[in-house]
């Protein structure tokens, strides 16, 4: 199938981008033909934030977003701060103290997956065509080199490579342009940065595992537009990451923890910190007596500005968390991506326009993104995230305050921190196991429990999207030096290490639980679990988060 431009990935950049080109086009009475292929199931299945955002690049996208209908119906009310000192005290900060990148005055607490299918309807009203349920497997080329387009999944294919009843090849969809919008640490993403070296000139990706949950809550005390973050307990011993509680509509409030995948400790579980932290009074005072309706998780990118790489390549865009735009200073990522998409709109519109057959590196991205306010804004936090790993919590957050409050960003000096992630993880010898509390089934739940309430669902006879490099390297490595991590960091319980007294353990994958939060991909300290497309609609179902 022939397209303009095809855009991988019906999140906000994705969306962002296809109803730039669209209005755009409309404007001009021009016919441009646009496809967004998706992998979920419907679009925001597999959408999980937050999350509160800046409604800037809606304001520019749909200035009248309001008589739309757009889901952003909680104004944030008030802010709060804390420092976990231990499991029973807390320190709230005095607003003045807080970093003002931290400040959520005027921006809206939403669910994310309702506000991406809001931006579905918008463009499919525009005259996009949208594709849910189609997985990009596959980056095509031109004989140049180019990118040609993307290949979805073939449907039907056994566990043992044989094709089932069911069979139905996947399609090649030829582009002009190709945009990718995977979100972090995109499947398709990842080829490209090695294919075209995009970031040879930039700093190490960083990355947080985030785990949410839902809630319904006690009436009495629901508070919309409460907003609560903090840090501390029960992260410690250089484990760095923080907690945010929103009180959102109909007697809701989300809950959830950032977790660095930079830490050292092989025995560290973010999901059990995150269930322990439940327990803290900060937090239990809100869930006290309510009901946990939904579960998630969900790497995110934190490199930021200095972690950026070149986003345009001979026939295409990186954009969004593809690309790695979120500003982990205000915990935000929405706004940045969506501008980025239309940007990338913008480019490649005017190229179209002016007679482009495709194939072309759009060096005009570039410029107009060291124009746009997008640049600006990732430029002034870029020192944000490598204070925090340099100096921790309490001098990086004090360097920060300094940073933003005082000047604005604009310090003469840029910090870096070029460590790998994965490559922090230090041997299983040097830590003592973690017990953690067991679950009480009221505040604190177990793994299985919680992926029953994402509602992800997979074929089961399908080959493993789940690979390995080198199949014997969790039992023979990483088993041995670092006590199998992958058993502990994925918040799934896709791995496990099986113990048989009669024979010698086994590593068993339960690909079907996977959340597709990509930690795995990230933080094995082998770098050999290598995370690629499932069948199409395979996944979780998020619904309001």
């Amino acid at each position: 199938m022939e397209f303009d431009v095809v855009i991988v990935g019906a999140g906000p950049a994705g969306l962002s981008a296809a109803c730039r080109l669209m209005q755009q086009a409309n404007a001009a009475e021009q016919e441009l033909t646009v496809c967004v292929v998706e992998k979920g199931s419907e679009v925001g299945a597999h959408i999980l934030s937050g999350a509160v955002i800046e409604s800037r690049a809606l304001d520019e996208l749909f200035p009248d977003w309001k008589e739309r209908g757009a889901p952003l119906n909680t104004p944030v009310t008030e802010d709060e701060l804390y420092l976990l000192k231990d499991g029973e005290s807390a320190k709230k900060l005095p607003n003045a103290l807080i970093p003002k990148t931290m400040h959520n005055e005027g921006n809206y607490i939403v669910s994310l997956g309702n506000v991406t299918r809001w931006l579905g309807e918008q463009a499919e009203a525009l005259g996009v065509e949208i594709f849910p349920g189609f997985a990009a497997s596959e980056v095509l080329y031109h004989d140049d080199g180019s990118v040609k387009g993307i290949a979805t999944g073939d449907m039907g294919i056994g566990a043992d490579g044989s094709e089932k009843d069911s069979y139905m090849p996947g399609m090649e969809l030829h582009a002009k342009y190709t945009l990718f919008a995977e979100g972090c640490r995109g499947h398709l993403g990842k080829q490209l940065y090695s294919q075209f070296e995009l970031d040879k000139d930039a700093d190490a990706q960083h990355y947080g595992i985030g785990i949410k949950e839902l809630w319904d809550i006690d009436p009495a005390k629901h508070k919309p537009g409460l907003v609560v973050h903090g840090s501390g307990w029960p992260l410690s011993g250089g484990t760095s990451g923080g907690f945010f509680l929103y009180h959102t509509d109909d007697n809701q409030v989300v809950v959830g923890l950032i977790v660095d995948l930079n830490y050292a400790n092989p025995y560290i579980s973010p999901f059990d910190e995150f269930q322990r932290l439940k327990h803290h009074p900060v937090l239990k005072q809100h869930l006290e007596g309510g009901k946990r309706v939904s579960y998630g998780a969900r790497a995110i990118a934190k490199g930021g500005f200095n972690a950026l790489p070149e986003m345009v390549f001979p026939g295409g865009l990186l954009i969004g968390c593809n690309a790695g735009t979120l500003n982990f200073a205000k915990i935000k990522g929405t706004h940045t991506a969506m501008k980025s998409g239309m940007l990338a709109a913008e480019s490649v519109f005017a190229a179209l326009q002016a007679g482009c057959t495709g194939g072309k590196k759009l060096d005009s991205f570039n410029t107009a993104f060291k124009d746009s306010w997008l640049y600006e804004e990732l430029y002034r936090t870029r020192n944000f995230g490598p204070a925090m790993h340099k100096f921790g919590p309490f001098l990086g957050g004090a360097f920060n305050f300094i940073d933003q409050n005082i000047f604005g960003g604009k310090l003469p000096i840029t910090l870096r921190d070029n460590h790998e992630d994965y490559a922090q993880m230090r041997p299983a010898s040097e830590f003592t196991p973690i017990a953690y509390p067991k679950p009480d089934g009221v505040l604190s739940f177990d793994k299985l429990s919680s992926v029953f309430l994402s509602n992800t669902n997979h074929e089961e006879d399908q080959p493993c999207h789940l690979t390995l490099k080198d199949p014997s390297v969790p039992l023979a490595k990483n088993l041995p030096t670092y006590a199998e991590p992958a058993q502990r960091y994925c918040p799934a319980g896709v791995y496990e290490v099986v113990e048989d007294d009669a024979s010698q353990p086994s590593f068993q994958i339960n690909a079907q639980n996977c959340v597709h939060c990509k930690t795995c991909d990230i933080k094995d300290p082998a770098q050999n679990i290598v995370w690629v497309t499932p069948e199409g609609t395979g996944g979780p179902n998020y619904p309001n988060m």
